[in-house]
Protein backbone atom coordinates (compact mmCIF):
# COMPACT_ATOMS: atom_id res chain seq x y z
CA UNK A 1 0.00 0.00 0.00
CA UNK A 2 2.21 2.59 -1.39
CA UNK A 3 0.30 6.39 -1.08
CA UNK A 4 -2.62 6.28 0.39
CA UNK A 5 -4.26 3.54 -2.16
CA UNK A 6 -5.95 0.50 -0.99
CA UNK A 7 -4.70 -2.61 -2.61
CA UNK A 8 -7.25 -4.72 -4.53
CA UNK A 9 -6.52 -7.58 -2.37
CA UNK A 10 -7.90 -5.04 0.89
CA UNK A 11 -10.44 -4.01 -1.18
CA UNK A 12 -11.61 -7.77 -1.61
CA UNK A 13 -11.10 -8.64 2.06
CA UNK A 14 -13.59 -5.78 2.91
CA UNK A 15 -16.18 -6.68 0.35
CA UNK A 16 -15.96 -10.10 1.57
CA UNK A 17 -16.86 -9.40 5.03
CA UNK A 18 -19.19 -7.09 4.12
CA UNK A 19 -20.98 -9.60 1.98
CA UNK A 20 -20.72 -11.74 4.94
CA UNK A 21 -22.34 -9.40 6.93
CA UNK A 22 -25.28 -9.08 4.64
CA UNK A 23 -25.43 -12.87 3.95
CA UNK A 24 -26.34 -13.24 8.07
CA UNK A 25 -28.83 -10.47 7.58
CA UNK A 26 -30.42 -11.93 5.00
CA UNK A 27 -30.59 -15.35 6.43
CA UNK A 28 -31.63 -13.86 10.10
CA UNK A 29 -34.92 -11.99 8.30
CA UNK A 30 -35.73 -14.86 6.11
CA UNK A 31 -36.00 -17.14 9.31
CA UNK A 32 -38.06 -14.50 10.90
CA UNK A 33 -40.65 -14.10 7.55
CA UNK A 34 -40.60 -18.46 7.97
CA UNK A 35 -41.54 -18.05 11.73
CA UNK A 36 -44.27 -15.28 11.05
CA UNK A 37 -45.96 -17.38 7.92
CA UNK A 38 -46.16 -20.45 9.62
CA UNK A 39 -47.48 -19.09 12.80
CA UNK A 40 -50.15 -17.35 10.32
CA UNK A 41 -51.06 -20.51 8.87
CA UNK A 42 -51.42 -22.27 12.50
CA UNK A 43 -53.98 -19.16 12.76
CA UNK A 44 -55.51 -19.67 9.94
CA UNK A 45 -55.67 -23.40 10.43
CA UNK A 46 -57.68 -22.98 14.06
CA UNK A 47 -59.79 -19.81 12.79
CA UNK A 48 -60.89 -22.86 10.11
CA UNK A 49 -61.29 -25.63 12.52
CA UNK A 50 -63.23 -23.77 15.15
CA UNK A 51 -65.57 -23.18 12.18
CA UNK A 52 -66.15 -27.08 11.48
CA UNK A 53 -66.52 -29.96 13.91
CA UNK A 54 -65.34 -33.14 15.14
CA UNK A 55 -66.64 -36.80 16.05
CA UNK A 56 -64.26 -38.80 18.63
CA UNK A 57 -64.97 -42.66 17.49
CA UNK A 58 -66.49 -44.67 20.35
CA UNK A 59 -64.74 -46.71 22.68
CA UNK A 60 -65.71 -50.13 24.55
CA UNK A 61 -69.05 -48.91 26.47
CA UNK A 62 -68.27 -45.49 25.88
CA UNK A 63 -70.37 -43.39 24.07
CA UNK A 64 -68.87 -41.70 20.54
CA UNK A 65 -68.17 -37.61 20.72
CA UNK A 66 -69.36 -34.47 18.64
CA UNK A 67 -66.65 -31.86 19.66
CA UNK A 68 -66.22 -28.23 18.32
CA UNK A 69 -63.40 -28.29 15.68
CA UNK A 70 -60.98 -26.51 17.97
CA UNK A 71 -61.14 -28.65 21.02
CA UNK A 72 -58.17 -29.55 22.80
CA UNK A 73 -59.98 -32.73 24.27
CA UNK A 74 -59.95 -34.75 21.26
CA UNK A 75 -56.81 -33.23 18.83
CA UNK A 76 -57.33 -35.70 15.68
CA UNK A 77 -60.19 -36.80 13.78
CA UNK A 78 -61.23 -35.35 10.38
CA UNK A 79 -63.54 -32.13 10.42
CA UNK A 80 -67.06 -32.23 9.08
CA UNK A 81 -69.54 -29.41 8.57
CA UNK A 82 -72.21 -27.65 10.03
CA UNK A 83 -74.95 -30.53 8.52
CA UNK A 84 -72.55 -33.23 8.86
CA UNK A 85 -72.27 -32.20 12.40
CA UNK A 86 -76.04 -31.74 12.70
CA UNK A 87 -76.67 -34.91 11.46
CA UNK A 88 -74.01 -36.70 13.56
CA UNK A 89 -76.26 -35.23 16.62
CA UNK A 90 -79.36 -37.16 15.41
CA UNK A 91 -77.12 -40.14 15.78
CA UNK A 92 -78.43 -42.38 18.38
CA UNK A 93 -74.64 -43.43 19.21
CA UNK A 94 -73.54 -39.82 19.32
CA UNK A 95 -73.35 -37.25 22.14
CA UNK A 96 -71.99 -33.89 22.37
CA UNK A 97 -68.75 -33.20 24.67
CA UNK A 98 -69.44 -31.27 27.64
CA UNK A 99 -66.64 -29.36 28.04
CA UNK A 100 -66.87 -27.23 24.14
CA UNK A 101 -70.78 -27.89 24.00
CA UNK A 102 -70.63 -28.28 19.97
CA UNK A 103 -74.46 -28.09 19.99
CA UNK A 104 -74.41 -23.91 20.94
CA UNK A 105 -73.24 -23.47 17.15
CA UNK A 106 -75.50 -25.45 15.51
CA UNK A 107 -78.71 -24.18 16.96
CA UNK A 108 -81.62 -22.91 14.34
CA UNK A 109 -80.70 -19.68 13.01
Amino acid sequence: MSGGNISDLDKNRALVEWLRYQLVRAQKRVRELESAEQDEQRRSGRARAEQMWKIQPQRTAETALLHCGGCDLYKSGALIDRDGAISALSEPGIAPCEVCAPETGLRQE
